[in-house]
């Protein structure tokens, strides 16, 4: 069966739009203020949306009006596309500046998703959906990482984690969880011996270049493959230049997610 993504995406805009209440509300608001009967929303909106909105009525009643006027005017237009600048509002850093108010549009989101979240989830659905096509091109170049011994289910959350950050391309994410499987996996691979040594070396502190070196030097104590430090190394590279040196590429996060893949087989067959 196919997929199509444009259409479900069209389907979803006008089913987001036609049902966006917002034309409705921000009339509802402006006739209320004309009115003097402001009060009257106090029962219907969040507590701190109230307090918001009043506090700008009292300021200056007449632009307040005015202004819920034209917003009435614009609601039909871009309603969902107000809902995902919210959405990327929230995954930023806000700068706070002198006399700076939150855009009228995200009060009224605020206040109209109070109880359903509607115009929140759409907002994830049409973000979700961009996703797809990235996401279905780069796990196609995939394949099952199969093993010969397990390792343990932390290592297992942690590749997970690692390759969905790399198909919804989170590429730095990507990078700094394949440290962590390959870091985990090496801990449940060496002998209780060597893993009181390391313990006691690094004060239970150990990352994963700790771990490499003392591979390296334990390769016969250890059991593991020799080229399996190498690809180790590339991984745990990138992903030092994930934490310290700045955002990765789609290239670099694939490339360490390989060699971690590899790495893991050689580690655990």
């Amino acid at each position: 069966m196919s997929i199509d993504i444009i259409r479900l995406e069209s389907e979803l805009l006008h089913i987001s739009t036609d049902g966006a209440p917002g034309q409705e509300f921000c009339e509802a608001i402006s006739e209320l203020a004309r009115t003097g009967r402001f009060a009257q929303l106090r029962d219907i909106l969040p507590g701190i949306v109230y307090d918001e909105l009043y506090a700008r009525y009292r300021q200056d009643s007449e632009a307040f009006v005015a202004g819920w006027q034209m917003l009435a005017q614009e609601m039909q237009q871009g309603f969902i596309q107000h809902a995902r600048q919210r959405l990327t509002s929230l995954t930023r850093l806000q700068q706070l500046e002198d006399g700076m108010e939150a855009p009228a549009w995200q009060e009224i989101q605020r206040a109209l998703d109070a109880q359903q979240n509607d115009l929140l989830r759409a907002a994830f659905a049409l973000e979700m959906l961009e996703l797809v096509e990235p996401a279905v091109l780069r796990a196609a170049h995939l394949r099952e990482c199969v093993v010969a011994t397990p390792s343990s289910e932390e290592a297992d959350r942690y590749l997970d984690e690692a390759t969905r950050c790399y198909f919804f391309g989170m590429f730095t994410a990507c990078a700094v969880m394949c440290r962590s499987v390959l870091e985990e996996a090496i801990k449940q691979k060496l002998p209780g011996t060597l893993t009181r040594q390391i313990r006691t070396r690094y004060r239970n502190t150990a990352t994963l270049g700790n771990l490499l070196h003392e591979v390296n030097n334990n390769l016969l104590l250890t059991g593991i493959d020799a080229k399996f430090p190498h690809l180790a190394n590339q991984v745990n590279d990138t992903g030092k230049k994930a934490v310290h040196q700045g955002l990765l590429s789609e290239d670099e996060a694939r490339g360490c997610l390989q060699s971690a893949r590899r790495a893991l087989q050689l580690l655990l067959c």
